[in-house]
């Protein structure tokens, strides 16, 4: 009877390890199945070339998927014209017109600038499945969709600042625009 706690441990030790196994093995499935194909030329770089080129934190998020304090980026709350680039690469990701305001205090945006600009994958980090958004250019991440975003698309795009630059239109271009 003593042996009972031990094999029924055992046994249980052994059944989570498979179910383990199991979502690794799905996560790469859906990781394929998920990814969008982009034509665009991928930038490959060594961990030490990223680091030269990178700010600490943004290297920490680009190239190590971390994420930054929510409200403490500097793009959460701008809401000047222009164009979102990401800090890895200079890819253009994202516009104003489709920013909004999702009150989670990181820059939410419902749909990227053009549809191969970003790539998605499966993230099961932390005990939950999300999809995680990066850079279809440089592969760096830039933050995860969510399907709690407004029309047309219902998508939030929830982007770390850290991962992008902007540039601010000048009036001289929005007014080459209205003519």
């Amino acid at each position: 009877m003593k042996l009972f706690p031990f094999l029924s441990l055992f046994i249980l030790i052994t059944f989570v390890s498979c179910a383990q196994k199991q979502q690794v093995e799905k996560a790469k499935t859906d990781k394929a199945t998920t990814t969008t194909t982009s034509s665009i030329e991928k930038i490959e770089k060594s961990k030490e070339e990223w680091k030269s080129m990178l700010t600490p934190q943004q290297f920490e998020v680009l190239r190590e998927q971390g994420t930054e304090r929510s409200f403490s980026g500097k793009y959460w709350d701008n809401k000047e014209t222009g164009t979102y680039y990401c800090a890895g690469c200079e890819l253009p990701l994202f516009t104003p017109t489709t920013k909004y305001k999702s009150g989670t205090g990181w820059p939410s945006f419902w749909e990227p600038i053009h549809e191969n600009s970003v790539e998605t994958e499966v993230d099961n980090k932390y005990g939950w499945t999300r999809t995680e958004v990066h850079c279809a250019r440089c592969e760096g991440h830039l933050g995860h969709i969510f399907e709690d975003g407004p029309k047309p698309t219902g998508l939030r795009y929830c982007i770390n600042s850290v991962s992008l630059t902007f540039e601010k239109k000048s009036d001289a271009d929005a007014k080459k625009k209205d003519e």
